[in-house]
């Protein structure tokens, strides 16, 4: 499957980003985890608030790769491919946060999941709307329109906030409009109440993280392995960051509501980190390391979900009368310390789903959609 140098790059930061998901959603106990791995409770920034945007721009990173191919295609074709993809991963978003379709009262007696308490939008779900839009806007338009619509986008999201009011975490634009497009029992409700930080309309900004993906792996493509491709990259990412650190002044760097000045950031970032990874494989050509991230890489799909699953079984599958979740965490973890012992049991449970990924990798079987 390592089709070039490039290819190894996109593997390796796709790998990484889901490799650090893992063991950000995966604490032995949130209540004693380190505060790098916590998102931001609200305006701010930490490390975890860079992982998911850099997965949605390592998905316009793959797609610079396939378009090409597209345009060679007939249209029919192309959308079939752009729509079924796009349905099936908001299918299996949807299933994921379902799954296993039935809950737990604390003596383990089942208890009913019904349909009116599921979560409609989530985060693979944000990745299909995200790639949906962003393929048919990259392979309808011009690259300098797509720039042009992209940067609309983040201007009419912050002038949505300015002209609404003052807006927090329970009243904001996104609940709104979640709230009439959905019941409230279709919200997620982790804050306590009905707010899902992957909303619908803050889908929106998020689409620009895919499209800057595309537009720096097309310059990879182009002249990444020269030193004036590299350089663009990190000039690139500087102007982004410094630029997303000022907007916040105006329209905070929020994860929670994908704030535009939280897009250009984590955009900056993204590139800066692959720029990285770009001059390591192919500059450096040093490959310590290289293959534990392209694990994760080459099977992206099937190793998330893997994760996302397990969670809910061990969490429903008891060990002397406790979700063996917290029992293995508890008896296993914790004795190494509250904060260590949430960390080690994080860093086990992302292990063992790269075990499986190995597995995939040596029997050359690799999960596409």
């Amino acid at each position: 499957m390592q089709l070039s140098n490039r290819s190894l790059a996109l593997d390796v930061f796709r790998g990484m980003t889901v490799c650090f998901m893992i063991i950000v959603n995966t604490p032995g106990s949130w209540g004693t985890t380190y505060a790098p791995l916590l998102h931001a409770q609200w305006n701010g920034f930490t490390p975890t608030d860079l992982v998911f945007p850099a997965f949605l721009f390592a998905v316009g990173n793959s797609m610079s790769f396939v378009m090409d191919k597209w345009r060679k295609m007939p249209a029919s074709k192309v959308l079939t491919k752009i729509f079924k993809r796009t349905f099936i991963i908001f299918l299996l978003g949807y299933l994921m946060y379902w799954f296993p379709f039935f809950n737990v009262d604390e003596q383990f007696n089942i208890k009913s999941f019904p349909f009116e308490q599921t979560r409609v939008f989530g985060v693979l779900q944000r990745i299909a709307l995200c790639y949906g839009m962003a393929s048919l806007l990259l392979y309808y338009f011009k690259p300098k329109v797509s720039l042009y619509i992209s940067a609309f986008i983040l201007v009419v999201y912050a002038l949505i906030y300015h002209f609404y009011g003052p807006y927090d975490m329970r009243v904001n634009p996104v609940i709104d409009l979640d709230m009439k497009l959905l019941s409230e029992g279709h919200i997620y409700h982790g804050e306590g109440f009905a707010f899902d930080p992957e909303g619908f309309l803050s889908t929106f900004p998020a689409l620009v993280n895919v499209i800057a993906g595309y537009f720096v792996g097309k310059l990879i493509q182009e002249k990444g392995k020269t030193y004036e491709g590299l350089a663009k990259i990190f000039m690139l990412g500087f102007v982004l960051i410094a630029v997303g650190f000022l907007w916040g002044y105006g329209f905070e760097i929020n994860k929670k509501l994908w704030t535009s000045s939280y897009v250009l950031l984590t955009v900056g970032l993204s590139a800066s980190v692959l720029g990285l990874v770009v001059y390591y494989s192919d500059f450096l050509r040093l490959s310590q390391g290289v293959y534990f991230f392209e694990v994760f890489g080459k099977n992206t799909l099937a190793i998330y979900l893997l994760s996302e699953l397990l969670v809910p079984i061990m969490w429903r599958i008891p060990i002397a009368g406790k979700a063996s979740y917290l029992w293995i965490y508890e008896n296993l973890f914790q004795p190494f310390g509250d904060y260590l012992g949430s960390f080690l049991f994080s860093i086990v449970f992302m292990l063992i789903c790269w075990l499986v990924g190995y597995v995939l990798d040596k029997k050359k079987i690799y999960i596409k959609i």
